[in-house]
């Protein structure tokens, strides 16, 4: 089971429910900033679950077969059920967020000075 599956818990859900934007603020001080976190970290967990659901999917590729035993392959088409079924990126990256799991730090240089 991968990492991203192991880290789902029965407390997240498929489902968008509101947040209440002043605690994603509060974390970072700043919306915005707290957004790109959160963005960042989505891209990063999309990412993991398409490499993984691509190299499970590459185990029952076989380029000889026919059309009609590609569509039959009932394994291939569980394993996409199931990644399909799994929470969007976005919402897991904000329920880690909220919950302090996402380390970040601020690059306090001045970019214009």
């Amino acid at each position: 089971m991968s990492r991203i599956r192991r880290q789902l818990n029965p407390g997240t859900s498929n489902t968008v429910e509101t947040k209440n934007v002043l605690d994603i603020k509060g974390r970072t001080g700043n919306l915005y900033e707290s957004i790109a976190i959160i963005s960042k970290r989505a891209n990063q967990i999309n990412i993991s679950i398409r490499e993984e659901l691509h190299s499970k999917l590459e185990e029952f590729a076989n380029h000889t077969d026919s059309l009609e035993e590609i569509h039959e392959n009932k394994e291939q088409i569980e394993i996409s059920r199931a990644y399909e079924k799994m929470p969007n990126p976005a919402l897991l990256a904000t329920s880690e967020f909220l919950d302090d799991k996402i380390y970040y730090r601020k690059n306090d240089q001045d970019l214009f000075g």
